[in-house]
């Protein structure tokens, strides 16, 4: 019997995703493990496995649809010695669109009313003649929004036209009404770019980019994270002569074995042993409670196309230096190739972003709801330096700790900073 291929919850907290990418066509065998489609969630895109062997009869929901229910079926498989045409029959339709309300009528207008769009006929032809190829969900979401579908260009297969097709042109709308036509003006419009509204309209050159699902959820996170928790910002200046000078001696070392570490690497490190030295900063902020942790899992920041993703160090506090660099490098790697799988960025006890590699000297990086804190790292420079009493040329680093106010006391965060600025600058004590 026909095998039904259900969108995925690809991580615990998924409840819908976007259909990114087809990577199989209908007619296609498929055996267990092959990789049938690339699906976006809101952290990163993933790939989806056959689980089951046949034959690709119909795929029901097109590449590039954005809200698709997780469990909702997206593919149909034929099985072993089953005819595909029977089976493709046999598949229910697929509905990923929410329900479409009642059109309200027109409002009354002053002087021109606008009359209401046509409903779309089942079959429709384009002034040339042609038919008009369409999903059936295309044609309800185009008659629900009043849209011409012989103007629109199908990007599905065969030039057939689909929802997104739909979506892209919803914001158009049905053509207003002529207006009277108007003495000539000092400067005409831009006619290929939207006209910005405001109090005086300016025709600015623009591209309008869609956001993907990962810039929604930053977008959402960050939002709430600025809103919802009071943030309390600590710095301190950093001497980094001794680390840099034993991170050379350690990479000197380890040449024979293909490892070498970064400064990030160390800092990782540090941070990690200064929340077990301070655990009142190894906290998350729970409601009516307050997670106290054990262990250090420290979330490193790496930028990739799509926005910001955090791969996590487990337990960085009890790792070698070296583990922690061949890790994060493998992490880095699979988050920028959008492969990372949920355990290896969900959760972390606290976050480590460094913008010192761009040369920005300090900056107040925004806390990762739920965790309790965030260390933002300045580049490393030379700078006039007060040592033993004299004032030299030292290389110093600012670092800036966010603290989640609700769960840590300033006096516990500068106890923090304390503890990781000592590590820094004495690190053999974290090789110890």
């Amino acid at each position: 019997m026909p095998i039904e291929l259900k969108m995925p919850a690809l991580s615990p907290t998924m409840e819908e995703g976007t259909l990114a990418k087809w990577l199989v066509k209908e007619g296609d065998e498929v055996k267990s493990g092959d990789i049938l489609a690339e699906i976006e969630t809101d952290k990163a895109t993933m790939e989806f496995e056959a689980v089951d062997e046949g034959t690709v009869a119909r795929i029901l929901v097109p590449e590039g649809s954005e809200g698709v229910k997780v469990g909702a079926p997206i593919a149909i498989l034929a099985g072993e010695g089953e005819d595909s045409a029977a089976a493709a029959s046999a598949a229910p339709k697929a509905d990923t669109a929410p329900p479409i309300p009642p059109k309200a009528p027109p409002r009354p207008q002053a002087a021109v009313e606008t009359p209401a769009a046509p409903p779309q006929p089942a079959a429709l032809p384009r002034s040339d003649g042609e038919r008009i190829k369409a999903s059936p969900l295309a044609r309800r979401l185009a008659e629900a929004q009043g849209i011409d579908l012989s103007t629109l260009q199908g990007s599905g297969p065969g030039g057939r036209i689909v929802r997104a097709d739909v979506d892209a042109a919803a914001g158009r709308g049905p053509a207003a009404a002529p207006q009277p036509a108007a003495p000539p003006a000092a400067a005409p419009a831009i006619a290929t770019h939207a006209v910005m509204p405001g109090p005086i309209e300016q025709a600015i050159p623009h591209e309008a980019i869609k956001l993907s699902n990962v810039r929604k959820t930053i977008a959402r996170r960050l939002t709430e994270s600025k809103q919802q928790i009071p943030h309390i910002y600590l710095t301190v200046d950093i001497q980094l002569d001794a680390l840099l000078k034993l991170r050379a001696e350690l990479n000197a070392g380890l040449e024979s074995r293909g490892v070498k570490l970064s400064v990030n690497d160390l800092l990782i490190k540090a941070l990690a042993q200064a929340l077990i030295a301070v655990p009142e900063c190894n906290v998350a902020f729970a409601g009516d409670q307050m997670l106290k942790y054990s262990r250090a899992d420290i979330s490193v920041a790496v930028s990739v196309p799509s926005g910001l993703i955090t791969p996590i160090i487990v337990g960085a506090d009890t790792k070698t230096v070296s583990a922690i660099s061949t890790e994060m490098k493998e992490l880095a790697g699979l988050a920028r190739d959008g492969k990372l799988q949920p355990p290896q960025y969900q959760g972390g006890t606290a976050s480590l972003s460094n913008m010192g590699m761009f040369g920005i000297k300090q900056f107040e990086a925004v806390i990762n709801p739920p965790q309790g804190m965030i260390m933002a790292i300045g580049a490393g420079e030379k700078r006039p330096y007060v040592i033993n009493d004299s004032l030299q040329i030292a290389s110093v680093m600012s670092a800036t700790g966010s603290f989640d106010h609700r769960a840590i006391d300033g006096a516990d965060g500068a106890k923090l900073m304390q503890a990781f600025k000592r590590l820094v600058e004495n690190p053999l004590g974290m090789l110890a």
